[in-house]
């Protein structure tokens, strides 16, 4: 019984530990890709309400975007511009929540204006959503604002977050 073929424990428990060292690598790696990809979800989300609002001005709001608050996403979904996902109250979408403020036109004094925000759903720890704040305004220029991190994992630990009518004043322009 001398030429018994097999694995001995040790050799079992060091490929355990070369797995468990694999893992260690990739799945931070993993979780910044699924980060990253929320954030591209929130910017292109809300380039997609920028242009439904564009859409809506002209042909349901009589010369103003859809309605201030949550109920704006909403009016967008109901005539068919965005998604159903995004037009919902509260409307979140690929780990980030989604606010609207829109402000209607007075003849001779104002133009109607909007602005839309994305913010991550979860700041802090691993299972962070994302590490910056998105905004878009009438003028259709994107403004990206960094949520203040303070370990060296670059994990979210506060937000800076400012109101939608209010967004951009600390972000940078990331283009139109």
């Amino acid at each position: 019984m001398k030429n018994q073929k097999g694995f001995s424990l040790i050799e079992l428990l060091i490929v355990v530990v070369i797995i468990g060292i694999i893992a260690a690598i990739a799945i931070p790696n993993l979780l910044a890709a699924r980060r990253s990809a929320n954030e591209g979800s929130a910017v292109s989300s809300l380039r997609t309400i920028h242009g439904a609002q564009a859409t809506y001005q002209a042909t349901n709001g009589n010369g103003n975007f859809s309605t201030d608050g949550p109920a704006g996403l909403a009016d967008l979904a109901a005539v068919g511009l965005i998604d159903g996902v995004l037009g919902a109250n509260p409307s979140t979408k690929s780990g980030y929540n989604f606010e609207f403020a829109s402000q209607p036109f007075t003849v001779g004094v104002n133009p109607a204006t909007f602005a839309a925000t994305g913010k991550p759903q979860t700041t802090t720890g691993i299972t962070a959503t994302g590490t910056r704040n998105f905004g878009i305004s009438t003028d259709g220029v994107m403004v990206a604002e960094v949520i203040a991190t303070t370990d060296s994992l670059n994990v979210v630990e506060g937000t800076t977050a400012t109101d939608p009518s209010t967004f951009g004043a600390g972000g940078t322009v990331m283009g139109n």
